[in-house]
């Protein structure tokens, strides 16, 4: 499944620095002057999910592949975008082709990264947003509208303000922080955290509700081969969810077999839970619940 999530913020606001972070690799350039970002960068991020590690210390699989998300890092847009300064339209266009955006906001102070409107002021820098994207929608009444894009308020801090809840209930992370634990080992990243006060990464947190505002969940299929999480619209159907592993097995549907996630690690995998009676076999008017485990069954 395809679809695209846009980092989008001011210049300098760390939407580069971010996407490295994502990707955990030097991919975007991140640099302290605006419009460092011309062309869209785009990478694709594994979605964190404690539940494959349960699923897999159960069925012992040859591989583990984890559900993933697209993000895609924009240009800096700044006041007047939609009049075309900066980048303008050309920043407009590739949030049109986004199904939903991240709004990255600069909480940190710092006089060596300079801000394109002379101060630190996330709530300001919204407004600035809001009314280029409403201007925008404006100037194009015939295009897909950017304000009605799913969106997740982002901001972006220093290491000492993480401890700190946003006034504004925006989900705070340190982008800088985020790309040096990206370079550690997965056991030293955790120590750092813990001083710091953070239970978990930030980061982990960004993926996992980009994932939620597209609309997306998860199944997975478990075996001795393979565990993998699939990604599917919520509220789609059996067939839809057998189209995700194949465009055949949604053609030649038969039936699914289903057991819940709960299930399936409650009786230690698909053996035991057919003895106690908890698997199932499902239709093609089924709607697949986040993270049953299935096998789908069909004919070509």
């Amino acid at each position: 499944m395809s679809l695209k999530i846009g980092i989008v913020g001011l210049p300098n606001a760390g939407k580069s620095t971010l996407f490295n972070a994502l990707l955990k690799k030097q991919q975007a350039q991140a640099e302290n002057r605006p419009f460092t970002t011309i062309e869209p960068n785009v990478g694709v991020v594994d979605v964190p999910d404690d539940r494959l590690a349960r699923l897999t210390q159960i069925a012992n699989p040859e591989k583990i592949i984890p559900a993933t998300i697209e993000f895609v890092d924009i240009a800096g847009l700044m006041k007047g975008a939609a009049q075309g300064a900066g980048l303008g339209n050309k920043f407009l266009s590739h949030i049109r082709e986004v199904d939903a955006i991240i709004v990255l906001l600069r909480g940190f102070e710092d006089d060596a990264i300079i801000h394109t409107e002379g101060r630190v002021d996330p709530v300001d820098d919204l407004k600035i947003l809001e009314t280029e994207l409403g201007l925008a929608d404006v100037e194009h009444p015939d295009a897909p509208p950017l304000m009605k894009k799913p969106r997740l308020v982002v901001e972006n801090v220093s290491e000492g303000q993480l401890k700190e809840k946003s006034p504004h209930g925006w989900l705070r992370i340190s982008a800088k922080l985020e790309a040096e634990l990206a370079e550690l080992p997965v056991a030293e990243q955790k120590p750092l955290l813990d001083e710091l006060g953070v239970r978990e990464s930030p980061l982990n947190r960004v993926i996992r509700e980009s994932y939620q505002l597209l609309g997306l969940h998860t199944f997975f299929t478990a075996g001795p081969k393979e565990v993998r999480a699939w990604t599917i619209k919520q509220g789609a159907t059996a067939p839809e969810a057998a189209g995700a592993i194949h465009t055949d097995f949604e053609k030649g549907f038969i039936k699914a077999e289903v057991i819940s996630f709960a299930d399936y690690i409650a009786h230690q995998g698909e053996q035991g839970a057919r003895a106690a009676g908890k698997w199932r076999v499902e239709g093609k008017d089924y709607i697949v619940a986040d993270g049953d485990v299935m096998h789908i069954r069909f004919n070509v």
